[in-house]
């Protein structure tokens, strides 16, 4: 009798250590769930808020808005792509406009094959920094990226009349034209004979430089650059100043960069007489 009773007693301790197991599985088993549902919610929501911050739309300055804008702050702009001057090491720099005024983006990312799709008309959105250097004001450091739009050249304006007053420089950067312009030597060649043109400022470049050549208008010189990058020596304009000849009457197209005052960017010269 007290040998089954023994066995009974045992047997109900072990009946109760197998239930007490049981439930300390099921607590962790339950723990576990918890933890990857709540992991779950986590990456199910981590997207959604990213997603969220890049939904936020984008806040596109206009021209006026961009030039009053502070020197060394973010900027977003839209406009059309008008000549492009260099790409080198996945950087381009570009000229461009809108309806109201033109943009210079200096050493804006790109790749290689982006640059091909960067056509004259091409609207095109870019993010970066306000920038001057020696009175040039212009977009540095910029991403962009290609938008929907009808294509847009601008017209050139004609800035004759505004050279030597403070209102020039409110067009710089924009396609501009230059009409009735007198050519005055540029300097002199090694024979002391005065020049038309020279091969960079101080005449110290060789064919495939930067060209410089001087113009006149109401009796004051101005000096005007035929940029390599932007028009090489295989261009119609890089050819024709070296034709040119003091005293000559000529109209130009170009767009007005600005280097310690004007120093247009010219990409047409015309001989008128």
């Amino acid at each position: 009798m007290k040998k089954m009773l023994a066995m009974l007693l045992a047997l109900v301790m072990m009946l109760s250590l197998a239930a007490c197991a049981g439930g300390d599985n099921a607590q962790t088993t339950a723990a576990e769930t918890t933890a990857a549902q709540e992991e779950t919610e986590e990456a199910t929501q981590a997207p959604t808020e990213a997603a969220t911050e890049a939904a936020e739309p984008v806040t596109v300055m206009s021209y006026d808005e961009y030039m009053a804008a502070e020197l060394d702050t973010q900027v977003v702009v839209e406009a059309a792509v008008q000549a492009k001057q260099s790409w080198w090491e996945d950087q381009a720099t570009v000229y461009a406009q809108d309806e109201d005024g033109g943009y210079f983006f200096y050493n804006m990312a790109c790749s290689e094959e982006d640059y091909a799709l960067l056509t004259p008309g091409t609207w095109i959105r870019v993010t970066g920094y306000k920038s001057e250097w020696s009175g040039e004001v212009e977009i540095m450091d910029g991403t962009f990226e290609i938008i929907d739009g009808d294509p847009f050249i601008a017209e050139p304006t004609d800035v004759t009349e505004l050279l030597g007053t403070d209102e020039l420089e409110s067009h710089q950067n924009e396609f501009v034209s230059f009409t009735g312009m007198t050519v005055e030597a540029a300097g002199q060649d090694a024979d002391g004979n005065d020049v038309a043109f020279l091969y960079n400022w101080d005449g110290s470049g060789t064919e495939g430089d930067d060209l410089y050549f001087n113009a006149s208008y109401n009796g004051e010189t101005y000096t005007f650059t035929i940029e390599s990058y932007l028009c090489d020596s295989s261009t119609e304009v890089y050819a024709a100043v070296k034709a040119l000849e003091i005293g000559q009457t000529i109209d130009m197209e170009g767009f007005l960069y600005w280097y310690e005052g004007v120093n247009p960017h010219i990409t047409s010269v015309t001989v008128v007489e």
